[in-house]
């Protein structure tokens, strides 16, 4: 029996972290594992620190989308991957990769997930995490000065010029495309319940 995919897309700071492990936490009986979209940006390290920091990062050519379709395909088959590890602080790709063995659940989250047609048709279940766009921009400025390093002034510059707009073009748009919608982040117990029912409801019809 081939894994079930769980889509989660969202905006940055939508909740899509929080909403994957609380389903994951509810789904007692089965493995469940997790692949993030943003761990597949490219590797930019032949340019220097400034450039690097300066480019689109919420634009889907950012992404190896191959490298991620390829692992969500053989995850599919049942196979185990080595997943790529990025380092935000320098926007490079890590040498090191992390081992992500077929599970019954795969939990698939990125920003841009449901942008690309072949990804979208990987997921069993889509599911939309939404947010109020200013409390998605404090939760990344908290996020991106405790994790990454990152002074508050860069944090804004780049929310303004890339990430909103980017947002506008191709995460909002891409909602219309989720099976679920989930308001209030990772905050909706009802939401996530649903998202549960719907899994367990297909696991069930694929038992043997």
């Amino acid at each position: 029996m081939r894994p079930l995919i769980i889509g989660v897309a969202g905006g940055t700071g939508s909740g899509k972290s929080t909403v994957s492990r609380k389903v994951a936490e509810a789904l007692r009986g089965h493995s469940v594992a997790f692949i993030e979209m943003d761990a597949y940006y490219k590797n930019y390290a032949h340019l220097p620190p400034d450039e690097r920091r300066h480019l689109n990062w919420d634009h889907p050519e950012r992404l190896d989308l191959g490298l991620f379709t390829e692992q969500l395909h053989a995850l599919r088959r049942g196979e185990s991957v080595d997943k790529p590890v990025y380092d935000f602080v320098s926007h490079t790709r890590s040498p090191t990769t992390v081992r992500v063995a077929a599970t019954d659940v795969i939990v698939a989250d990125g920003i841009l997930l449901f942008v690309d047609e072949a990804i979208r048709s990987l997921c069993d279940v889509k599911v939309f995490v939404d947010a109020d766009p200013d409390i998605r921009l404090v939760r990344r400025i908290r996020r991106d000065m405790a994790k990454r390093g990152r002074p508050l002034g860069e944090i804004l510059e780049q929310y303004l010029t890339t990430v909103r707009p980017m947002h506008l073009q191709f995460v909002e748009p891409s909602k219309r495309y989720a099976d679920i919608i989930v308001p209030e982040g990772g905050h909706n117990p009802v939401a996530i319940e649903m998202i549960v029912a719907q899994i367990e409801r297909r696991l069930r019809a694929r038992a043997p």
